[in-house]
């Protein structure tokens, strides 16, 4: 049989089919270095084009956006004003306040529930397993932690990881309101289903906000499973890495 029979474009498939599984149902394939690398060669430069933010002047000097500088110093003012908040009771209890972390001007942003044990006490957000997951889930985007941004609905961690309530939302959902103006994401990732409720104003379940696209102040939001119930469903592995997929596409045109 000839060589030529497969096409460039099949091999291209048989590569993301490959990927896919290795990601998100562990690594029972070894991919052929030279497809790996001519499969993402051509992505690999549009990121490189992409994350770079910056102008080099002749004089061998960076020339920061103003717009851009202008948005790091005012949500790290932000963060400031409001992280010694006691407006509901989880201020007297958590012992940090658990605001966000990542570029101040991300193309994804994404949404979780509310701090647990671990990040109540380092004070960044998805730092324990399902932490550990979310950024596996960035990594198989070809981003890293530094590239987008990740927090919460909550600041400060419900005791013994209980659900969000009402009162806790309506009092924090102002702070996410205003970090998502400052940050200005191409799309946003609500990981869960408490995180996409409150954004989408829905009472649906999980499984039927998957299913769409959702609007939020314009902004376009995807909604998937949490890491942490990944971690204790792990058929839901699979869908979600459509849902992630979906987020990529929508973020910048990339097919993953």
């Amino acid at each position: 049989m000839s060589d030529d029979i497969y096409s460039h474009d099949d091999a291209r498939a048989v590569y993301r089919v490959i990927k896919d599984l290795e990601l998100f149902e562990g690594q029972y394939f070894i991919l052929p270095e030279g497809l790996a690398n001519d499969s993402n060669k051509q992505e690999d430069q549009s990121l490189l084009d992409k994350k770079n933010k910056f102008i080099v002047s002749d004089a061998g000097k960076i020339n920061h956006n103003q717009d851009e500088i202008s948005d790091f110093l005012e949500i790290d003012v932000f963060r400031e004003s409001i992280c010694g908040c006691l407006n509901c009771e989880l201020g007297s209890t958590r012992r940090n306040f658990v605001f966000g972390s990542g570029r101040h001007d991300a193309d994804i942003m994404f949404v979780g529930e509310a701090p647990g044990e671990e990040e109540d006490r380092t004070g960044k957000p998805f730092v324990g397993p399902a932490g550990e997951l979310l950024n596996k889930i960035i990594q198989a985007m070809h981003f890293t932690r530094n590239d987008v941004y990740v927090c919460n609905i909550l600041k400060c961690r419900p005791p013994n990881n209980r659900d969000p309530r009402n009162a806790e939302i309506e009092n924090c959902e102002p702070y996410l309101v205003r970090q998502i103006d400052l940050i200005r994401p191409r799309v946003i990732c609500a990981l869960g289903r408490f995180a996409a409720q409150t954004l989408l104003r829905s009472n649906e379940s999980m499984a039927r906000l998957r299913l769409a696209t959702h609007s939020y102040k314009g902004i376009p939001v995807v909604a998937t499973y949490h890491p942490a119930a990944l971690l204790r469903n792990p058929q839901w592995k699979r869908p979600t890495w459509e849902d992630i997929k979906k987020v990529r596409r929508l973020c910048d045109g990339v097919e993953l």
